[in-house]
């Protein structure tokens, strides 16, 4: 008997050029989370980088206020604990697939900052990101900054869980996730190659079996992914 209930991720939109001001931007949005996303280029890279001729990519993350239930407050005094791991994971990803050498001595930022918050704002972000870094690079190219793309290949994410009944639900919304008894964040290239694996046990431990259906299923749902984010890239 089959462990998958849904495989699908849910309906994904990627709305490109929403910045005038941004190398590259994108609005992505699964189901109802949205997350504005903006790419910036700097030419300069972090200290400890400085004439190494390689470039670096990093990335920002924020909720802002009414994008939950209830208000979430500004990180006025600096982000907390989960913004900087969720920081780090987007900027880890990102990193990946990147080149730095053909990237040059300069910096990519992504900023991503969620509207909606409907489950998987995380995995949405680093989606949209990819989108966003790769309208940069174009950009880059067509400027004649560098000479050929760092972009090794296509990168996306996904949150997987269990439900109460053992079954298998990819991209959760925010009711599924706070209900289920595992959640999984995964982050894959095209050629299926895991960037990061992020599982907990919020309550029944999960076994092997379980663990490998959940890989399967984000393996299976991330090629709609990956299917929508060349839709939007192509798409003059």
């Amino acid at each position: 008997m089959s462990l998958i209930k849904r495989s699908e991720p849910r309906e994904i939109k990627f709305t490109k050029n929403i910045n005038p001001y941004a190398l590259g931007s994108v609005m992505a949005e699964f189901g109802n989370t949205k997350v504005h996303i903006t790419a910036t280029v700097e030419e300069n890279v972090p200290p400890w980088m400085r004439g190494t001729g390689t470039g670096w990519v990093t990335g920002e993350y924020n909720m802002l206020p009414g994008s939950t239930h209830d208000r979430i407050r500004r990180e006025r005094k600096g982000p907390s604990g989960r913004t900087q791991e969720i920081q780090r994971l987007i900027g880890r990803a990102l990193r990946a697939v990147v080149d730095f050498k053909k990237l040059g001595e300069r910096q990519i930022i992504i900023d991503c900052d969620v509207l909606v918050a409907d489950g998987g704002t995380r995995t949405t972000s680093i989606s949209g990101a990819y989108v966003a870094l790769a309208m940069a690079v174009e950009k880059l190219l067509k400027a004649g900054l560098i000479k050929e793309s760092p972009i090794k290949e296509q990168l996306a994410a996904l949150s997987v869980g269990i439900d109460k009944d053992g079954k298998i639900i990819a991209d959760l919304n925010y009711e599924e996730d706070s209900s289920c008894e595992a959640d999984v964040n995964i982050v894959m290239t095209e050629s299926d190659k895991f960037v990061e694996v992020q599982g907990t046990a919020e309550g029944e431990p999960f076994t092997r079996e379980q663990l490998d259906a959940i890989l399967e299923c984000a393996k299976d749902a991330m090629k709609t992914i990956f299917k929508a984010q060349k839709q939007v890239l192509e798409n003059d």
